[in-house]
């Protein structure tokens, strides 16, 4: 479950964490956005430190499918339902923003990037229904978009628009050229260090002091702290509450046919995403991506992938699979991402999250408005995505629905273990949940060792569930996930399952 652009990855260089050392700035994260911040508040000349869990590109930003596209599906459609035009121009304007930094700086820096056009499409009615309707709000917000006939997709489709000029990459080396920027600009990146906390060293006095940084190693201060960790690992705020976590999949495999050059994404359901990707050994891979659910919520994780695996092969006959993985994303409840203060007033931690699967741009776009913001200045496009705009009051009946599920599967969880017996060992690949001498107990079988720990996730006591194509434990809640022998791989979790 590697992705194609972490595959023969060699570890970079190791830095201790500096104990106690003070630094302008704390960034939490060392994805696309995590980086692009630092660069930003880097070149001001300020002190940055990126602290981040498990290596750059661990989580999101390494398994995504690396497309940067102002076309993003049907998302421009459902953000104006939700909100209507003026916001749907504030998210392409940030986007194409993002956009035009990020390809500037790969050009600047010597990142190969594809320029293709992207294309959604739809095979069924409903679907076509929508890329119609993508393809209206499209052109009223500005996009050069064009309904077409016809595509190179080896299947008929009843409506695809076009926006041309667009491109896709390979994230990894955009992450090592940022990260070689931010060394160079005096800045420090501590991989494997787990934030657990932050907390400011005078909470009385909530506009002065600096802010302790805890992680598992030690602590840090900062005059400001960034949270880029898809989920925000830090509660206040409550965005755990107002996101969902979602998995999706994706494969990489070789082909007889012709291969699609343009980057596709469909409005069905499940909806697919195609783009090729050219590796430096001089092979071409056809990229194939969806087939998501919510976090724990979409029953065998394994199924969803066969379903990716199945569809490539009947539209493919040919397709030979080389790396299969998958990714985490979130999105908001009314469709825009969270960019700005954890909470009102709260003006020096900050928070980027609910990319919806768009976090090229998006990501690019919350580092410009976030070191803006520590910096002084103001983007006028960045009010709309505020943590605390006025428009979530228009979503809270999909965020009543969405935590009356939460509490119905915390429910369901807990009577499962309660009413289960020992479970004793499982066969390989496989988990069992029950309760032995009263406590829940949760085992696993990975390898030839089994693993035997609490079910409880630690966030908020939700029971995990078993995830039978990635070996890991996911929560049902928020989205946590943990690995076989209960270590923390992501979500707003800080702390492991505790072993039994």
């Amino acid at each position: 479950m590697t992705s194609l652009w972490l595959q023969d990855r060699s570890p970079g260089p190791t830095t201790e964490l500096p104990q106690g050392a003070r630094y302008d700035h704390v960034v939490i994260g060392a994805g696309i956005t995590g980086l692009v911040t630092a660069v930003l508040l880097a070149r001001s000349g300020a002190t940055v430190a990126v602290l981040e869990a498990r290596h750059r590109g661990a989580v999101t930003t390494g398994n995504t499918t690396g497309k940067v596209s102002l076309l993003q599906g049907t998302r421009l459609s459902s953000i104006a339902s939700h909100h209507g035009m003026r916001a749907v121009d504030d998210y392409v304007t940030a986007n194409r923003e993002g956009m035009d930094w990020l390809l500037r700086y790969c050009a600047d820096h010597g990142v190969k990037v594809d320029r293709e056009s992207a294309i959604t499409f739809a095979a069924g009615t409903e679907g076509a229904q929508s890329v119609r309707s993508e393809f209206r709000v499209a052109r009223e917000a500005g996009l050069d978009v064009e309904l077409i006939d016809d595509t190179e997709l080896p299947f008929p489709v009843q409506a695809a628009v076009e926006l041309p000029d667009q491109a896709q990459l390979d994230p990894m080396p955009l992450l090592d050229a940022l990260a070689d920027d931010l060394r160079a600009r005096g800045g420090t990146i501590v991989e494997g260090v787990r934030v657990t906390g932050a907390g400011l060293v005078r909470p009385a006095v909530p506009r002065g002091g600096d802010i302790t940084v805890t992680t598992e190693r030690g602590q840090v201060t900062a005059g400001a702290v960034v949270v880029a960790t898809g989920m925000p690992i830090l509660d206040r705020g409550g965005h755990f509450a107002r996101l969902t976590a979602q998995r999706s999949y994706a494969g990489a495999f070789e082909i007889d046919e012709p291969m699609p050059r343009s980057m596709y994404l469909g409005a069905d359901s499940p909806s697919v995403s195609l783009r090729y990707a050219r590796r430096a050994d001089g092979t071409t891979y056809l990229l194939v991506g969806g087939f998501g659910h919510e976090v724990a919520r979409g029953g065998s994780e394994r199924s969803h992938v066969d379903d990716l695996l199945t569809w490539t092969r009947r539209a493919f006959p040919s397709a030979r699979l080389h790396a299969r993985w998958s990714a985490q994303d979130y999105s908001s409840f009314d469709q825009m991402p969270y960019v700005g203060p954890i909470l009102p007033g709260v003006d020096r931690v900050l928070v980027a999250t609910g990319y919806a699967k768009w976090g090229m741009s998006n990501g690019v776009a919350a580092g410009l408005a976030m070191s803006a913001h520590l910096l002084g200045g103001d983007i006028a496009w960045a009010r709309s995505f505020r943590s605390s705009r006025p428009s979530q009051a228009l979503s809270l009946p999909s965020a009543a629905s969405a935590n009356a599920s939460v509490g119905l599967h915390m429910a369901r969880g807990w009577i499962k273990v309660v009413t289960s017996t020992d479970p004793g060992t499982p066969r390989e690949g496989e988990a069992l949940t029950g309760h032995r001498g009263g406590r829940p107990v949760a085992s696993c079988t990975v390898e030839g060792t089994t693993h035997t720990v609490s079910p409880v996730c630690p966030h908020l006591y939700g029971i995990v569930e078993w995830n039978d194509a990635e070996k890991s434990w996911d929560c049902p809640l928020h989205g946590s996930r943990f690995s076989a022998d209960g270590e923390v791989l992501e979500g707003p979790t800080t702390s492991p399952l505790r072993p039994m």
